[in-house]
């Protein structure tokens, strides 16, 4: 194949993955807090409402590597486009949980739709499949921004779903689980209309190796031959380490911020800051990364993470503006790491490989969020929001020691 032809299917594959990024996030977005407020509603407890994110986090952790292995046996439009269908049923099965108010289905809909989260993830790394070495990071990075839009306005729909959910004769908290099921059902069309030719089928058939190894590692074995890979290894704990962190940091910044009485509009206004951290500079990382290299990137990550952990962990509850640059900073230092990490753990393993490691990565990085997010909430509530901010910056210190290592070649 030659190489403009290469770079018109890279083209046509950036632009379909944003495009389902775009649908899938505005689809999942939104059920975040209705998801919480369902829950509340059905067993009349706050102190349950977190089942739905947990349960949400768990799907995209158990989706990654089943995902993976479709993706190893058909490639990138098999993958994807059943985690988004999987997804649409999780939303199925959630608006018939909060219309009954039977409780079981609701949170096996949020399981269910963390498929879609576990295909937004592989998203990212579907767009390397074709890409160069001196544009990879900025081809990965336009995925990512792709959810900018999604994540910004699925909360803001929450009040037109709720009228169309009425019309409809249901529940107004079930009303982003209705257009999460019309996004997530669109995206798996797209997704198996339009991502042809294949960019991971085609990936194999460059190298000359004809037909797709079936064989799927285990997730053990798979991180077992990337601790042997230097490389691949500070990737994956890149990705991991900066979620952990992120997570664990901004799930309890709007728990600190109510305790001095902040309004809920100021602490989702420090949130959407937030999200711009995560998501808007996503092309400027990745251009960034490809300029300068992945590992000086994920070490620049690392300062702004510290950074940020700092400005938040000093921060006083209602300190609106020093709030904000710290979850901005936050979010910002996760896309570094994120973005420059996935790069780097593609490019750092061969084709075949690729499916299982991304997959082996995404499982490690959704079980460390999940876990990060539970004990965050014993940390703020025995110490402080204090405390939390000096242990999560414990991890990326070290992570930011480890980069310097000899071992690592920028």
């Amino acid at each position: 194949m030659l190489d403009h032809e290469k770079q018109i299917i890279q083209q046509k594959v950036i632009k379909v993955l944003a495009s389902v990024q775009v649908l899938a996030g505005i689809g999942s977005a939104g059920t975040v807090a209705a998801g919480s407020l369902l829950v509340a509603s059905i067993t009349d407890s706050e102190t349950l409402a977190g089942l739905a994110q947990t349960s949400s986090v768990l799907g995209a952790a158990a989706m990654a590597l089943p995902l993976s292995r479709l993706t190893q046996r058909g490639g990138r439009r098999l993958g994807l486009s059943v985690g988004y269908f999987v997804g649409a049923i999780g939303a199925l099965s959630a608006i018939i949980g909060g219309t009954k108010e039977i409780l079981i289905f609701m949170l096996l809909g949020a399981f269910l739709i963390g498929a879609a989260s576990a295909s937004g993830y592989q998203a990212r790394f579907a767009a390397t499949d074709l890409a160069t070495d001196e544009s990879r990071s900025r081809q990965l990075s336009f995925v990512v921004w792709g959810s900018t839009i999604g994540a910004v306005a699925g909360p803001n729909l929450m009040g037109p779903s709720g009228n169309f959910a009425e019309v409809l004769g249901l529940p107004r908290l079930v009303g982003p689980y209705v257009v999460a099921l019309i996004t997530l059902g669109l995206s798996a069309i797209v997704i198996q209309l339009f991502l042809r030719p294949d960019p991971y089928i085609t990936a194999i058939q460059i190298e000359d190796k004809g037909e797709i190894d079936n064989k799927l590692l285990p997730a053990r074995q798979a991180l077992r031959l990337i601790s042997q890979n230097p490389r691949a290894l500070i990737a994956v704990a890149a990705i991991a380490i900066g979620h952990v962190a992120m997570v664990s940091v901004m799930v309890m910044t709007p728990v600190h911020m109510a305790h001095v009485e902040v309004t809920l509009t100021i602490i989702g206004l420090v949130i959407s800051v937030h999200v711009a951290g995560m998501y808007a500079f996503s092309p400027v990382v990745g251009w960034l990364s490809d300029k300068f290299g992945r590992i000086p990137i994920i070490r620049a990550g690392v300062l702004i993470l510290l950074l940020s952990t700092f400005v938040s962990g000093t921060a006083a509850a209602d300190d609106v503006i020093r709030m904000g640059t710290g979850l901005f900073l936050l979010g910002l230092g996760w896309s570094c790491t994120l973005i420059a990490g996935s790069t780097l753990l593609s490019e750092s393993v061969t084709n075949e490989l690729r499916p299982s490691s991304q997959g082996a990565s995404d499982l490690l990085m959704n079980l460390m969020g999940a876990g990060g997010g539970a004990l965050a909430g014993v940390i703020i509530g025995t110490l402080g929001y204090g405390w939390l901010c000096f242990f999560a910056a414990i991890p990326v210190a070290m992570l930011g020691v480890w980069s310097f290592s000899r071992k690592i070649k920028i």
